[in-house]
């Protein structure tokens, strides 16, 4: 069916499948509804229905997963007009994205921040290695922006997302654990079961103290040693932008590669730091791992490793960074440091991203052109990136505010900034 006017809320149907951990889709979806459109959540675990407190528009998926192609093509062809989801490469979204195609319905796709931590990411049809950004070229961002005032703003306050992100992660694998007997049928998108990764979730809520203090020793030694550094940003392995978006499938993969290519190039008076993700939960022992890899390559005095914690403490002195394709890298080209990607990303671009082999660049790594990363940042904060946070309460109210006239609104982000009418969505992103 087609798609209502803007004028016509009150016939727009919005689908809500899997969101972040904590109560995210379901306050967006009550600010939906008092619009006048209508409002369903499809639930797939307990942990799903937890925190979606609206029973009325909840609706339980408890049968097989071979079924689901099936039933959420029926669901979305009696009168879903807009689907909404978390990430687009699960299983089950990707089948709900293929068959919202087909019927011609709107996707809209949240997604942790490419200029995160102070933003979130909304796009139609797709995030990631599937947003539109990809096919994009920084001069085609360069002539959009000529609507809007080229201001660069600062990140806002903190959030302190972090804490609440875990505890919500941690509250959400509980419930499927012990409470999901209406859901026999449940299986996650992840390798390992449920009950794990709430231990995960709980080993890391408890081992924060310890971690901190372990971080702080590192982060401490290598600021005040005075070796030149550089920085590799490690990923959770379970990442989906890893799996779907680089030919790696873990991090000692990635680490290995890292230290073969810098023990062969690098000058021997350069160190090697990797830092771990903020929620890594050692599924894979990653510092053992440092130390093996690093004897192996015969540099055990000039790799190191960081516990998560504060990326910007380790930028001020790095030389340059090596990612796959996490988007903390653009904290890296916010500074002009050289980045070199191994998986494909929305900020790889030649302009910035380095074009050079893994071994040129650690023996003398390309700097980006800072002003077309400038320009590329200018064009995501009048766009895609929407300051708040999914986990705190501070975070997502004032998210909420933001983008739901952006999900209600018949234009795409990035169709709106290119044509004349740029000026209500700068409002939407700017006006405090």
């Amino acid at each position: 069916m087609g798609v209502p006017s803007h004028t016509d809320i009150s016939q727009k149907s919005f689908l809500f499948l899997q969101g972040p951990h904590g109560p995210f889709f379901y306050e967006l979806s009550k600010a939906i509804t008092d619009s006048g459109a209508k409002v369903a959540k499809i639930g797939f675990n307990e942990g799903d229905r937890f925190f979606w407190r609206d029973r009325g528009s909840f609706v339980e998926f408890t049968d097989p997963l071979e079924t689901w192609p099936d039933y959420v093509g029926r669901f979305l062809a009696d009168g879903v007009t807009d689907l909404v989801i978390y990430g687009d490469t699960r299983p089950l979204h990707k089948i709900a994205i293929a068959e919202a195609e087909r019927l011609g319905l709107r996707i809209h796709c949240f997604e942790e921040g490419y200029l995160r931590p102070y933003w979130v990411t909304y796009e139609r049809g797709g995030v990631n290695g599937h947003s539109r950004l990809m096919d994009m070229t920084v001069t085609q961002m360069r002539d959009a922006l000529q609507f809007v005032d080229h201001d660069q703003p600062e990140a806002p306050a903190r959030w302190g997302d972090m804490r609440q992100h875990i505890l919500l992660g941690a509250v959400y694998h509980w419930h499927i654990l012990f409470r999901n007997y209406r859901f026999e049928n449940y299986k996650t998108h992840r390798d390992s079961p449920v009950s794990h990764e709430f231990w995960l979730h709980l080993k890391r809520l408890l081992s924060r103290p310890a971690n901190a203090f372990k971080r702080w020793q590192a982060t401490r030694r290598i600021k005040g040693n005075g070796f030149v550094y550089h920085l590799a940003l490690l990923q959770l392995s379970h990442d989906s932008s890893i799996r779907s978006h680089s030919n790696f499938t873990n991090m000692p993969d990635f680490m290995q590669v890292c230290i073969k290519a810098f023990a062969q190039n690098a000058p021997q008076h350069h160190h090697l730091v990797f830092k771990a993700h903020p929620l890594e939960d050692d599924r894979h022992p990653l510092s053992a791992v440092t130390v093996e890899l690093a004897k192996q390559y015969g540099v055990l005095d000039r790799v190191h490793f960081v516990r998560g914690g504060k990326l910007a403490e380790l930028l001020d002195y790095a030389r340059s960074v090596v990612t796959i394709n996490s988007t903390a890298a653009q904290q890296a080209l916010w500074r002009g440091l050289p980045v070199k990607a191994m998986g494909t990303g929305v900020f790889c671009k030649p302009e910035f991203t380095s074009p050079q082999s893994l071994n040129d660049f650690f023996a003398n790594p390309q700097k980006p052109d800072l002003s077309a990363y400038r320009d590329y940042r200018q064009y995501l904060l009048m766009t895609s990136q929407i300051t708040g946070g999914f986990y705190s309460r501070k975070g997502r109210v004032r998210l909420v505010r933001r983008v739901v006239d952006m999900v209600l609104s018949d234009h795409d982000p990035y169709d709106l900034l290119a044509s004349s009418s740029a000026t209500p969505l700068q409002q939407l992103q700017i006006v405090k």
